[in-house]
């Protein structure tokens, strides 16, 4: 299954729960700042900007500057292409912005990695982690970073349009039993069959039917995948 991490973001249940998950991932690469950006597009100059993040509160009205975000490489990078930035000082200097990035510096966003999920329907989800310390020279640990926020990104813009997108906009969800859920979040623990029906009280068979009617209902070939389904889905926690 997942590492924790990924599935406990999939898992929160309000913007401060997601909120922590995010500021968690990002400490724990050793990166003090995140941003977590949902965009939702109702047509043109029309969209929805849901900004989650833990940027010092001195730093908040420069951040929030429309004027600054038309300007800045990293953000005008992620609204075109999904392939993850790295940026520095240098990224700034080419674009003649060094001024904007020594305003960032002051307040620790000295270099960082960033990237953005462009999704059907006018939905994207940018993600960025920021610190005022060099990235590794290694340049596979370097690799290793990027990889883990790639991953951790796919799961939180799903935990992000669950919680972020109006009840109107999300996708139907399947209903699952009673019993159906309870194999699922048994699986999700890492029980076998066997175990699942020994908690719940019922033949192992029993339980088979429940895990594969779950997947079927969930349109998912294994039962990993059906878990990960109805954790974005929200259906198991």
């Amino acid at each position: 299954m997942l590492p924790g991490g990924f599935s406990a973001v999939m898992q929160a249940q309000n913007r401060d729960e997601f909120r922590d998950e995010i500021v968690r991932f990002a400490r724990g690469l050793e990166f003090e700042t995140v941003s977590a950006i949902t965009v939702i597009d109702h047509g043109l100059a029309n969209s929805d900007f849901i900004v989650v993040d833990n940027t010092p509160e001195a730093y908040l009205e420069s951040s929030n500057d429309r004027d600054s975000y038309k300007r800045d490489p990293v953000m005008q990078h992620c609204k075109r292409q999904s392939v993850p930035i790295i940026w520095d000082r240098q990224t700034y200097i080419q674009g003649g912005l060094t001024e904007m990035w020594e305003q960032m510096a002051s307040f620790g966003y000295q270099t960082g990695i960033a990237l953005a999920l462009h999704l059907p329907e006018g939905r994207h989800f940018q993600f960025g982690v920021d610190r005022d310390q060099p990235l590794p020279s290694d340049a596979r640990e370097l690799q290793r970073i990027v990889a883990d926020l790639q991953l951790f990104a796919v799961h939180a813009q799903d935990a992000a349009l669950r919680l972020f997108l109006p009840l109107a906009l999300q996708p139907e969800r399947p209903a699952l039993t009673p019993r159906e859920l309870e194999a699922l979040r048994w699986t999700m623990e890492g029980k076998t069959a066997w175990e699942v029906g020994a908690i719940l009280g019922i033949s192992e068979r029993t339980a088979v039917l429940h895990v594969n009617n779950a997947m079927h209902k969930l349109g998912c070939v294994n039962k990993h995948q059906a878990v990960l389904k109805a954790l974005r889905l929200g259906l198991i926690h």
